[in-house]
């Protein structure tokens, strides 16, 4: 008994191991370039998101980060860690059209941004921008976490929608604050009001350095029937061209749960410093590439140097500029003084003699003398 008792364990053991489920390969992380600061160029601050496939950060060794640039690697001067990317600026813009007053939206809305409030760590500021066909600043960038609840207890709904307008402003906002800076972008419907387009924002966002991450709040199915239709094509758009991230949620705890997901991703990044080969601001765009050794995880960036007038290598001397300024001078003269010497040449030529005309030649003749008188004798 005890031997076929074995038996039968040794065959179930064997048929549970032939009909287990193939252990599932562990997902590629996902790396994103989120903030390209060119701010101290030719030194650079690249800011890179590494999270799995539901967008939760992913610890890893900072020294797996490797950069290149135009497909050269280049050296790192340094990496910081997770957590140690210092102060984060959030500018929170929050749809307040009119359709955000129905199905509870804007208090789905207001809920969402306090919990992004409340996770805030002590050196990070936020700002709240509203906007339906205007932007109205209702808190400037703080610290001072009772402002900004205040500010999303304010929110009023009225009116159409501006999203790309606002973002615009938002993106001037944040301009001149240094370090990583982000725009999270909430709206229920589709743009209907803007003067500004997508390609108008996605430009400004990498002249000012910063990502934009967006959260559609509605029904997708509604688009092209309403003005409450979700446009989420062009708010994935918007997120994958300016470095940031997007959600779609549909009720007021999917809702949280992002803004929650994303102040986590945002504290979780790394930031890698370099300074670039090329240090001329020649204008044309530079592409980077992050990868993560021993990954095929990878991600794709650009920047642009800037620079009103192209830069070059080395300028010329004062002489030969002087010389080149003197002919170009010569140059747009020239026309004037042909024109000058011509004139002056036409007023001092001589008057020609017109020629006599010919004809028969007239002969004076010598008067004849008058006839003698005869002679009358007196008698």
């Amino acid at each position: 008994m005890q031997i076929r008792f074995t038996r039968w364990l040794a065959l179930l053991s064997l048929a549970a191991f032939a009909f287990a489920p193939a252990p599932q390969a562990e997902a590629e992380p996902r790396l994103q370039v989120t903030q390209i600061d060119r701010s101290q160029f030719p030194t650079l601050q690249v800011y890179v998101s590494v999270t799995d496939a539901d967008g939760e950060p992913l610890p890893i060794a900072p020294e797996q980060l490797q950069l290149f640039e135009n497909g050269e690697a280049v050296r790192l001067e340094s990496v910081a860690g997770r957590g140690e990317i210092g102060p984060l600026t959030t500018l929170l813009v929050i749809d307040v059209s009119g359709s955000m007053a129905v199905k509870g939206k804007l208090k789905a809305a207001q809920a969402a941004a306090h919990a992004y409030i409340d996770q805030m760590r002590d050196n990070d500021q936020a700002g709240v921008l509203a906007f339906n066909v205007e932007s109205d600043l209702l808190q400037p960038i703080t610290r001072n976490r009772q402002a900004l609840h205040a500010a999303i207890d304010a929110l009023e709904t009225h009116n159409d929608t501006a999203l790309y307008d606002a973002l615009i402003e938002g993106a001037e906002l944040l301009e001149s604050i240094q370090g990583r800076k982000a725009i999270i972008a909430l709206t229920d419907g589709m743009d209907t009001a803007s003067q500004a387009t997508l390609d108008g924002v996605v430009t400004r966002t990498m002249e000012g350095g910063l990502s934009i991450s967006a959260i559609g709040l509605g029904d997708r199915s509604q688009l092209g029937v309403s003005f409450a239709g979700l446009d989420d094509e062009a708010l994935q758009q918007l997120a994958a061209r300016a470095g940031g991230s997007f959600g779609l949620a549909t009720d007021r705890e999917a809702l949280t749960g992002l803004y929650q997901l994303l102040g986590r991703a945002l504290q979780s990044e790394y930031r890698l410093t370099y300074t670039t080969q090329a240090p001329l601001r020649d204008g044309l765009n530079r592409q980077l590439t992050v990868q993560l050794s021993e990954s095929a995880a990878a991600a794709e960036a650009a920047y642009n140097p800037g620079g009103i007038l192209p830069e070059v290598a080395a300028y010329p001397s004062w002489t030969l500029f002087a010389a080149s300024l003197g002919v170009l001078v010569g140059l747009m003269l020239l026309p004037g003084l042909i024109r000058a010497g011509r004139d002056r040449f036409r007023k001092s030529e001589p008057l020609g003699k017109k020629p006599a005309a010919k004809g028969a030649r007239v002969k004076l003749r010598e008067e004849s003398k008058p006839p003698a008188q005869p002679r009358v004798k007196l008698r």
